[in-house]
């Protein structure tokens, strides 16, 4: 049976991943999406061989290192185990706005004192304590944003975002991360149409990247379809409803999957509408956030509608 050895002692890994084993042993790794996307958990080996899956999207220079992602890692051998330091640097920013957005949505913006460099629809960890993690999506614009712009949703029991909601408070010093993640929109091919999938908070990288790319002269069409349950769950309608009005080439259309639907939504679940209006996609770029369950169905259901592959840019939370 494989062993985890980390800080001179040994633990059976048996069937856990490397993350499982040393959290169930009072290991304390810092980590939050438990699948291989935010890379908070990153460790490094001292020796043992390295499954090619633990190390999927990581940069070459890393990867030389061997560092590796200790959540989505099942090991066949021993293996020895150290914590990165050299992963997403660390700053402090400060709160300077609190605001609901929805029942269970809360704005929140950060003023980082020094130079931030990030791209719409990047995310960053948001540290409640050296251990307690969670990473948020950037809804804000570099272009036309001063500060950061995040939105939480309130997970039921949640730590980090109850924290949030109960405690956080405006002028409050919180520490974060550098932005990580591929999923923002790229120049270089401004008649590209764009197709934009999202369910609750997956809006927020949606409307980061959307503005970005209206606001970088994208000429294509720029489709978003927004799903909730019920209608007081949807959120940035106003914004969106502004957006359309003055950009001719975006359209926004909320989806609403249970209960009373208002006049100006659509009843449905969002990535049914929004197939249902866009049966073909060959040469579009699709930007599919949310609902984990929701993101790996449309990966699927837009490539087979002509996405390509490299053409689609996932970010399930």
């Amino acid at each position: 049976m494989p062993k985890v050895i980390y800080s001179g002692q040994s633990f059976e890994c048996g069937e856990q991943s490397v993350l499982d084993c040393l959290t169930s042993q009072g290991v304390a790794i810092p980590s939050s999406c438990h699948s291989g996307l935010c890379h908070t958990c990153m460790v490094q080996a001292v020796f043992g061989d390295i499954p090619k899956k633990a190390q999927s999207g990581l940069k070459d220079t890393l990867v030389a290192q061997n560092c590796f992602l200790p959540c989505v890692c099942y090991p066949e051998g021993d293996i020895e185990v150290t914590l990165y330091d050299g992963g997403l640097d660390r700053l402090e920013a400060m709160v300077t706005e609190l605001s609901q957005l929805s029942a269970d949505i809360l704005g929140i913006h950060l003023k980082v004192p020094r130079s931030f460099d990030y791209h719409a629809g990047q995310f960053i960890n948001f540290f409640k304590d050296e251990n307690t993690v969670r990473s948020y999506s950037l809804a804000s614009v570099p272009s036309l944003d001063e500060e950061l712009f995040l939105n939480v949703r309130k997970v039921p029991n949640g730590v980090v975002s109850g924290w949030m909601f109960d405690q956080l408070k405006v002028g409050d010093t919180v520490t974060i991360s550098e932005a990580g993640g591929e999923c923002f929109y790229v120049l270089g091919k401004p008649d590209q149409n764009i197709l934009l999938i999202g369910t609750g908070s997956g809006l927020a990288p949606l409307y980061g990247i959307i503005r970005d790319a209206l606001h970088s002269g994208h000429k294509g069409q720029v489709n978003l379809y927004h799903g909730c349950n019920t209608a007081p769950e949807l959120y940035l309608v106003d914004e969106l409803r502004k957006l359309v009005q003055t950009y001719a080439n975006f359209s926004y259309t909320p989806c609403i999957s249970q209960g009373e639907v208002p006049q100006d939504c659509v009843s449905g679940m969002v990535l049914d509408v929004a197939l249902a209006a866009n049966p073909t996609l060959s040469g579009w770029r699709a930007f599919l956030c949310g609902h984990p369950e929701m993101v790996k169905s449309a990966k699927q259901k837009t490539f087979f509608a002509g996405v390509s592959m490299s053409e689609i840019f996932a970010d399930p939370f």
